[in-house]
């Protein structure tokens, strides 16, 4: 394309493919975010919330999965899991994802 040649046409195609920067920006955000949130938890509340929703690997534990993986019953795992739970609706961490619940960074 024009006179150099040092470009192609397909330079200049939109890949509809491709993420768009502010989305992909917003994503790494809220997964730091997460992150952020889950550290404030104990490490058997972190995990148990990361597997029974799937948060790594995409795959969701069931409570008898994840009671094996701690050697405990599933009826513990129910009991770390909804404790966890309840920590994580406290203002003071729900805040710190705020701005992600509606869609919007604004706040961000």
């Amino acid at each position: 394309v024009g006179e150099s040649e040092d470009s192609y046409f397909g330079d200049f195609i939109e890949d509809e493919r491709a993420e768009a920067p502010a989305s992909t920006a917003g994503n790494e955000m809220l997964k730091d975010r997460i992150d952020e949130v889950l550290k404030t938890l104990t490490y058997r509340e972190r995990e148990i919330i990361k597997l029974r929703y799937g948060i790594g690997d995409g795959y969701t534990y069931t409570l008898e999965e994840v009671g094996r993986i701690f050697k405990v019953t599933r009826e513990r795992v129910r009991q770390v899991e909804a404790k966890a739970i309840r920590k994580l609706q406290h203002p003071v961490r729900a805040r710190k994802l705020e701005g992600f619940l509606d869609g919007s960074l604004a706040r961000y």
